[in-house]
């Protein structure tokens, strides 16, 4: 058991927290099933913030991260052959990957395209990008944990579309998870959301 999940488990209790199978290689998971006012499912990271991040000065405290999906009650994560669902084990493992074995760095605001031809993730995750983002919905849940004096901190991994990635490059990431609060959305996946660019009412 590791430090980390040990300090989960010191959080959420025992009965919360459950390693996920992963492939000879790949980078351990776990399985947070939390209670809030609905149940939400977190995959997690297991040892990422071994791997020192070269993050810029500012950032110093953010060298040790761990990246996060955020499934909604009515995701069986566990149906590993379903379409719908599976892709985020790829994807958080080819994010894990990258970062460690080319010596780069994550923090809020970064961005990863669903491929060249910016795919949808999924027949009913419509989204094509992906951004890493402070939790929202669960800053409380997901707060900086200290294990073995070093501070652990969670990124999550949000899918949007191609309007929205363009509103942040031009807005700044502030500016775009305060319009994410603003229109009730958060780090929690979604498969029936529409754009938050979207207005409400159209005018013809």
């Amino acid at each position: 058991m590791t430090a980390l999940q040990q300090a989960f488990i010191e959080r959420f209790g025992e009965h919360r927290v459950m390693e996920v199978p992963t492939l000879e290689g790949e980078m351990p998971l776990l399985a947070l099933d939390l209670e809030l006012n609905v149940p939400i499912t977190v995959i997690c990271t297991n040892g990422l913030s071994n791997y020192n991040m070269p993050v810029p000065e500012k950032f110093a405290d953010y060298a040790n991260n761990e990246l996060c999906f955020c499934l909604p009650s009515y995701w069986e994560w566990e149906d590993i052959e379903n379409p719908q669902r599976n892709w985020i084990f790829p994807w958080i493992q080819k994010l894990a990957k990258y970062v460690v074995e080319n010596e780069k760095w994550y923090g809020q605001g970064h961005t990863f395209a669903s491929d060249k031809d910016l795919s949808p993730f999924s027949d009913t995750m419509k989204q094509n990008h992906l951004v890493l983002l402070h939790p929202i919905k669960l800053e409380n849940e997901l707060a900086p944990i200290t294990v073995d004096g070093k501070t652990i901190h969670f990124l999550t991994i949000v899918p949007i579309f191609s309007d929205e990635l363009d509103f942040k490059q031009s807005k700044t990431t502030y500016k775009f998870v305060q319009k994410m609060i603003s229109k009730g959305m958060n780090e929690i996946l979604d498969d029936f959301r529409t754009t938050m660019m979207r207005g409400k009412w159209r005018i013809f």
